[in-house]
């Protein structure tokens, strides 16, 4: 037996009773699971005992919206709104379908960052360009398996041309290019389901558990309505989880109108059956009041990504009209193209100042506790994942964080739980254990050979620059247009004040591009 007993801790369970007030007790774990939490708890025969005195232990972060996929794009871009960055972070045109060695590679670099700062479970929206197929999936489930994280693993398509998926675009683009863009292959929805329930079968509930296929159209925009309702009915079929963009900038909010006769995206998504409790949203900025009505109605959940939204100018989510709907949230990195970092600890703090200046009532403001549970249960109950993991009670799967409290980031320790939202950065984690295996021990992975990866990935990276480069040059001929789109709907969506001003005279004065 496998058995684990840790004494003498600061615990912050977030259970229902003492959420996220650390509570000094012993922890027992057996089998991958908490076993028994108590005061005074006796070692059993053969098992390891850990002194947690001076330790505070959380459940271990979920990181509810990634990409992978960007890990290779991390500190190369910047001052570029969403829809002009997509054009560089997800060539339009060019790009060759990478190996699965080198997916393989990529993704134990970006498992090893999020691991080793605390985050045990990734919701990781897998996008490979061109197209993604089985063997490429199947890097991706390898290194997670190997690392020993968990994860909820995606097929993310889009089967709707990228320049019909964006409002103005298809005017002002050249025809020939429209034509380029358009002739490139798309998955029907049925094919992208066929696609999924073999990922399913392969995949779902392997590594004994930890790993999960979920589905992920990639925006209602960007997806047929067929795509959309079958993913959602597919997903009852595994419960699984059912990963969506969905309102992220002010151009989608202006897509929704030109695409849906003036419905939302989130109208849309309702109206035709598109919506359960297994579904999140990732972003969910520009929604209405009406929009908010209905994800709480339908119980799904959000991600809200503060570093990558501020990155690109997205917009800031509203997070205390959520909190009042009850909405579930969870807190996300978003991929490392647009926040350039897998580390959640630095989304918990902005979360926790980012609407201090967004919210006038300060009474309104997100608490400690709230960021926490959205850092943990929330973002387990976003994966379809809270039954297992998320707080630290009997029964659920092991997955922990140890801090170091007598280090300066906890010092003059007041109370721990603000020590670890707004002074801590991950430099105080001595342990992670996910399903009970210790896979951090100072700072170290212990599953896997980290120098070893560096050095093949060091060995990579020319060739990446290269590539790189190669398609920047060719997707520079979206540049104008995405800019100017981006300006038009920055004009046409926020009342006028300064910043529209500036948009409005941009585009008057460049309707030449």
């Amino acid at each position: 037996m496998n058995a684990t007993l840790i004494r003498n801790a600061d615990i912050i369970t977030m259970d229902a009773n003492s959420h996220a007030t650390p509570i000094r007790r012993d922890l027992r774990i057996a089998d991958g699971c908490f076993t028994e939490i108590g005061v005074g708890l006796t070692p059993l025969p053969g098992e390891t005992v850990i002194d947690g005195s001076g330790m505070l232990i959380t459940p271990g972060f979920v990181n509810a919206h990634t990409h992978s996929w960007e890990y290779l794009y991390k500190g190369r871009y910047d001052n570029m709104p969403l829809e002009l960055w997509m054009a560089y972070s997800y060539p339009i045109l060019g790009g060759s379908p990478m190996t699965p060695d080198l997916i393989r590679l990529r993704t134990l670099m970006f498992a090893m960052e999020s691991m080793k700062s605390g985050v045990t479970t990734l919701i990781d929206d897998v996008l490979e360009t061109p197209g993604q197929d089985l063997d490429q999936l199947a890097a991706v489930v390898g290194a997670y398996t190997d690392i020993g994280i968990r994860a909820n693993v995606s097929g993310h398509i889009i089967n709707r041309p990228f320049v019909d998926t964006l409002p103005f675009v298809t005017d002002w683009l050249p025809d020939e290019l429209v034509r380029q863009v358009r002739s490139a292959p798309t998955l029907t929805a049925a094919e992208y389901l066929d696609f999924s329930r073999e990922a399913f079968r392969r995949h779902h509930g392997s590594a004994g558990g930890r790993i999960r296929y979920m589905l992920a159209p990639s925006g209602p925009q960007r997806c047929t309505d067929d795509l959309l309702v079958g993913a959602n009915a597919l997903s009852a079929d595994y419960d699984a989880e059912v990963h969506i963009h969905v309102l992220e900038t002010k151009t989608q909010a202006v897509t929704g109108d030109e695409l849906y006769g003036g419905r939302t995206l989130v109208q849309h998504l309702d109206e035709i059956g598109a919506l359960s409790p297994r579904t999140t949203f990732a972003h969910g900025i520009w929604v209405t009041d009406d929009d908010i009505e209905r994800i709480a109605r339908a119980g799904v959940s959000v991600s809200h990504n503060a570093i990558s939204n501020l990155k690109l100018g997205s917009g800031i989510l509203p997070w205390r009209a959520y909190q009042d709907a009850g909405v579930n949230l969870g807190l996300g990195t978003d991929g490392c193209s647009s926040s350039d970092t897998p580390r959640l600890m630095e989304v918990m703090k902005m979360t926790a100042l980012l609407h201090k200046v967004s919210e006038p009532d300060f009474e309104r403001w997100p608490t400690v506790p709230e960021v926490l549970e959205a850092a943990t249960i929330g973002g387990a109950r976003s994966g379809v994942l809270d039954g297992s993991i998320g707080s630290i009670e009997v029964g659920k799967r092991a997955d922990l964080v140890m801090f170091d409290t007598t280090t300066l980031a906890f010092m003059p320790t007041n109370r721990l739980e603000n020590h670890l939202v707004y002074s801590e950065n991950g430099s105080s984690i001595v342990r992670v254990m996910v399903d009970g295996v210790v896979t951090v021990e100072n700072g170290r992975l212990t599953q896997i050979d980290e120098d070893e990866v560096i050095a093949a990935f060091r060995e990579e990276m020319p060739r990446i620059r290269e590539e790189q480069d190669r398609l920047d040059a060719i997707n520079d001929t979206f540049a104008p247009t995405f800019t100017r789109m981006h300006l038009q709907s920055a004009a046409r969506q926020m009342p006028v004040n300064r910043w529209s001003g500036h948009a409005r005279s941009w585009v008057d004065t460049h309707e030449h591009v």
